[in-house]
């Protein structure tokens, strides 16, 4: 009979509130945010500013925009005219052009863009003749679109 007993005193027993696997449980939750915590990557804002409305003294000048167009069998056109031939690689009369577009919008105190619509068939090589014949026109802003101009 007194095993009996035992057996029942030892079930009735109330252990109570067990804090020691909750604390465990948190101390494992709260590691897992602190590893974490050094992961998130911070985010940089870029700092810009806007053009605004700024009163000037004078007009400002406008820049002269050129467009180049380098066909696929080689033909190059300033502003819709045919320049030199297919076959030249030095472009004379096209670097001649630019230096006098160059020279001008200097003295005009303006700038020249000359954006290049290249045939998507033309030859890399040409575009390369086009660029070579702007960097001898000391010409920098050069921008290219695809498609044709209009």
């Amino acid at each position: 009979m007194k095993s009996r007993r035992k057996r029942r005193e030892s079930s009735e027993v109330n252990l109570g509130f067990q804090i020691a696997p909750m604390i465990d449980v948190v101390f494992v939750i709260m590691l897992y945010f602190m590893v974490m915590a050094g992961a998130v990557q911070v985010e940089n804002a870029h700092n810009t500013k806007l053009p605004g409305t700024v009163a000037t003294e004078s007009d400002t000048p406008l820049p002269d925009e050129i467009s180049v167009r380098v066909e696929d069998d080689g033909q190059v056109y300033l502003n819709d005219d045919p320049l030199d031939t297919p076959e030249s690689k030095t472009l004379p009369e096209f670097a001649g052009n630019l230096n006098q577009l160059r020279e001008s919008s200097t003295a005009s105190k303006s700038e020249v863009l000359v954006t290049i619509y290249a045939n998507e068939f033309a030859h890399y090589e040409r575009v390369i003749d086009v660029l070579d014949a702007l960097s001898r026109a000391k010409i920098s802003n050069v921008t290219f679109q695809a498609g044709s101009p209009d």
